[in-house]
This record gives structure tokens, C-alpha cells and sequence, in this order.
């Protein structure tokens, strides 16, 4: 996958849709599609035109939690929290082809997704942030060292994302720690200079 993983923001589909748009004309090839506390007709609505523009870009498009729309929108994959549907269930609806990640905060949180057949984890959150309710403990990078030497030692090669809080500065430390890319939300948003921080990131990826 991709070493810089973008999550939308916006404050209406069009913003989302927007930020998306931006991120992708800089160069970022993963994006989540990340809507809360919407309906599923707007979720779903936006969700297409998403599909749309990362096609236009030749973008891998994911949609958080909900695997309804993920799959009447033809995404590529879906992101699931731990209190949404079990992986298992995901794959029966959507087919062996689909991309799946999961959210982490704890080795054992990496294991159970290991188990189930994920894709992909997503492992936070590195620091405070704003844009998610019901945080889990922030790990900071000594977490990040902890939990990847446990995911090691499991044997296991799925990647895994740091996600959570995290700033352009923080990105080179969180990569020591061989974390597979960083998703990133407010760094690449309504920002002028989306194309240099991806591709510094990139940069920082390649020399670890």
C-alpha cells in the first residue's frame, strides 16, 4: 500500500468531496472516505462521487464503517472500527477482492485482525485528535515501538498504518519505528502545499 493514507474531512459532502479532490491533484493514491453522524442516502451519494474522482486520479478509494455503501459504490475497500461489523462478516458481503483494514490501539486489538484476515491495520492513535470521538489512549511513538515488535514476533506481515493526531514532523520518528505509511487528515487539509508534504513523506519513506 501506499505510504500516505488520506482521511477526509469536511464539514459538508462538498468539502469532503473537495479535500478529497485536492489531495488526490497532489498526489496521494489512498484515500478513506470518512463521513459521521450522516444518513446513508448522503453517505451513499457521496460516496459515488468520491468513486468518480478516484477513478479520474486512478486513486485507491476506501469508505469508513459503512459496508453497505462501500460496496453499492464500488470502493475498493472499507476501513472498520473496533465496534463495527467483525471483519469475517465484511469479507461475506463483500467479496474476497475487497480491501480490509481495521483500527488498532493494543497488540491484542493487532492480533484479533491478524486472526480475522485483515488487509490492513490501522494502528492509533499517535496523539490527541480532534476528529475522533471516544478516543482510545494515545500510544506516541514508544507505543508504535512496543506494539510493532509484538506484531513481529506474531509473525505476521500485514501492514500496519499509524493514524491519529499525527503532524507533519512527527512523520520521520513514526517511520523509524517501521510502521508500513502514516494516514494523515488535517496535514493535507485546506492546505496550499499538498503535493510537497506528500512527496516529503515518500521521501522520508524511501530512506528509512
Amino acid at each position: 500500500m501506499d505510504r500516505v493514507y488520506y482521511i477526509s474531512q469536511g464539514k459538508t459532502p462538498e468539502e469532503h468531496l473537495e479535500n478529497i479532490k485536492n489531495v488526490c491533484k497532489g498526489g496521494c493514491k489512498w484515500i478513506q472516505l470518512r463521513m459521521k453522524n450522516v444518513d446513508t442516502v448522503v453517505y451513499l451519494q457521496t460516496a459515488l462521487r468520491c468513486r468518480e474522482i478516484c477513478d479520474d486520479y486512478e486513486v485507491i478509494m476506501i469508505v469508513n464503517d459503512n459496508v453497505d455503501v462501500a460496496k453499492a459504490a464500488q470502493a475498493d475497500g472499507i476501513h472498520l472500527g473496533l465496534n463495527d461489523v467483525s471483519p469475517e462478516e465484511a469479507r461475506k458481503v463483500l467479496g474476497a477482492n475487497f480491501i480490509i483494514g481495521g483500527t488498532a490501539n493494543t497488540f491484542d486489538d493487532c492480533k484479533m485482525h491478524i486472526d480475522n484476515g485483515v488487509d490492513y491495520i490501522g494502528l492509533g492513535p499517535y496523539r490527541y485528535t480532534s476528529t475522533k470521538e471516544n478516543l482510545s489512549p494515545v500510544l506516541g511513538i514508544e507505543g508504535y515501538k512496543e506494539i510493532l515488535s509484538e506484531v513481529r514476533n506474531y509473525k505476521a506481515s500485514v501492514p500496519v498504518v499509524a493514524i491519529g493526531g499525527i503532524k507533519e514532523e512527527d512523520v520521520g520518528a513514526l517511520l523509524e519505528t517501521k510502521v508500513s505509511g502514516v494516514a494523515v487528515s488535517g496535514m493535507l487539509t485546506a492546505t496550499m502545499d499538498i503535493e510537497e508534504k506528500i512527496k516529503n513523506i515518500n521521501t522520508l519513506a524511501v530512506s528509512r
